[in-house]
């Protein structure tokens, strides 16, 4: 079904001509968003790279806190994306004040979520020692999780704008705040992990402390920005006319369209931090070069991303249209590209595999255990392509509960029991785990083809039911 899928796209019924438009208004909203990714990895780089300059240590305990935050983070904007299929059916619509009502109900359960969140990771920090990782790295850990609880409300409170934005087809105004956020970060993460400019060296507390006055900074340009500017005025005052009973139902609106991409996505990035806490099971070297291997895969997931976001802003845009041609077309132009980006990304990963792990670490142990990650992680490029294509088409439509039972089955059922089969029962250890990936990810891609075509057919019958009864009410 998977390579039946991907045939189809290359060889669809429509000629190539007819995709070459499509093409440059997924680069024109993919690129933004793709270079904001891109922005984030090198943050990721710097991160990992200035730790790894503290200890083997610092890398590991570093490896453990992101395995954890790494599902909450993914999570909470996962529930944001939620928002982009309700704000561009609007947005394309002409309600500028739809959005802005939109906007506030998206902007009150973010914020609910996060302080969820925020809640419950805040239980867990009291279990981290009873987790199986190495007891000396506790020190280092503890500090690195507090700062780090901090950063989830102000990354959900952008997240909510951020995603109205998108939904609006403006992805460049967040891609700006990210830079600048991104190139704040780095620069405190020089002053405080190695101690410049005056400031104690505070290591990788110093990069948790950086990365919430980075995400802080974010979130306040991105607020004063829709404070303030003339064009999202309608927005604001649709915002403030948003009350009473018609607020209520647009926060479950959301609520019901945001929760299965929620859960969806933590439960996809549950299956990586579950790996790095399995790989911890084996050791700091082991565990750590799971980290370096993680960070550098990032490259190729946040690339595809920001064309995966663009997909789903065009199908949200034409779902709104009830235009369902295009929305096919669509997310077919949208799975060439990102195929074409899961090559380049593999034949990247391929030449310059060892140049990449020698910036994060000088360990040769751990530069000597990631050359088997290799070839694992070039198999999952393309299954990662697919499912990411197809689950952000999935959005645009706004049918989105099928996001949630695939993840089941994808990533808890088949994944983590892969994971735990290939690293401890075949004794492959974090080589394993990574195999592992390929499995849960193809299995993913193939659901995700079949639910995306039966929700586009019963958009289409539920459209040419509405048309059918507006037809027979007129005549009568």
């Amino acid at each position: 079904m998977l390579l039946r899928g991907i045939a189809r796209g290359w060889a669809a019924v429509r000629p190539r001509a007819s995709y070459k438009a499509e093409y440059k208004n997924l680069i024109r909203l993919g690129l933004p968003v793709m270079i904001t990714q891109l922005g984030m990895i090198v943050v990721s780089f710097a991160d990992t790279m200035m730790v790894a300059r503290c200890g083997t240590s610092e890398l590991a305990a570093a490896a453990f806190v992101n395995s954890i935050f790494m599902v909450t983070i993914v999570m909470q904007f996962g529930f944001s994306a939620g928002l982009t299929p309700l704000v561009g059916s609007l947005y394309s619509r002409g309600d500028s004040a739809g959005v802005g009502a939109m906007l506030k109900a998206g902007f009150v359960t973010n914020l609910m979520v996060s302080a969820a969140f925020t809640t419950i990771l805040g239980g867990v920090y009291f279990f981290v020692d009873k987790m199986g990782q190495s007891p000396d790295l506790m020190p280092l850990v503890r500090p690195y999780y507090l700062v780090m609880l901090c950063t989830l409300m102000p990354m959900a409170i952008f997240n909510a704008f951020q995603q109205t934005s998108n939904g609006c087809t403006d992805t460049a105004t967040p891609m700006w705040l990210i830079i600048i956020s991104n190139a704040l970060n780095i620069f405190g993460n020089w002053v405080l992990i190695g101690g410049h400019l005056g400031m104690p060296a505070l290591g990788l507390t110093g990069a948790g402390v950086s990365t919430l006055v980075a995400r802080l900074v974010a979130m306040s340009g991105i607020l004063l920005i829709y404070a303030f500017s003339r064009k999202r005025r309608p927005y604001v005052n649709g915002w403030h006319q948003a009350r009473g009973e018609e607020h209520r139902e647009r926060c479950r609106t959301v609520w019901r369209t945001s929760y299965p991409v929620m859960i969806q996505s933590g439960i996809e990035c549950l299956l990586w931090s579950f790996g790095g806490i399995v790989s911890g099971w084996f050791g700091k070297i082991q565990l750590a070069s799971y980290q370096v291997v993680n960070t550098i895969a990032q490259l190729g997931f946040m690339v595809y991303m920001g064309f995966g976001v663009a997909t789903s802003i065009r199908v949200a845009n034409f779902t709104g249209l009830a235009d369902f041609g295009n929305v096919r077309r669509i997310t077919t132009a949208g799975l060439h590209l990102t195929l074409i980006l899961a090559t380049l990304a593999s034949i990247g990963f391929a030449l310059f595999f060892h140049p990449l792990v020698a910036l994060f670490t000088p360990d040769v142990l751990v530069q000597a255990a990631t050359v088997p990650l290799l070839l694992p992680l070039i198999l999952y490029q393309y299954g990662d392509a697919v499912q990411l294509t197809y689950a952000n088409a999935l959005r645009g439509t706004a049918r989105v509960k099928p996001l949630l039972w695939v993840a089941v089955l994808s990533y808890l059922v088949v994944g983590c029991p892969v994971v735990l089969l290939m690293a401890c029962g075949f004794d492959l250890h974090n080589i394993g785990v990574y195999y592992s990936f390929s499995v849960a990810l193809m299995l993913a891609a193939t659901l995700l083809i079949i639910f995306f075509r039966r929700a586009v057919e019963s958009l289409e019958r539920e459209n040419e039911k509405k048309t059918d009864d507006i037809v027979t009410k007129f005549h009568n």
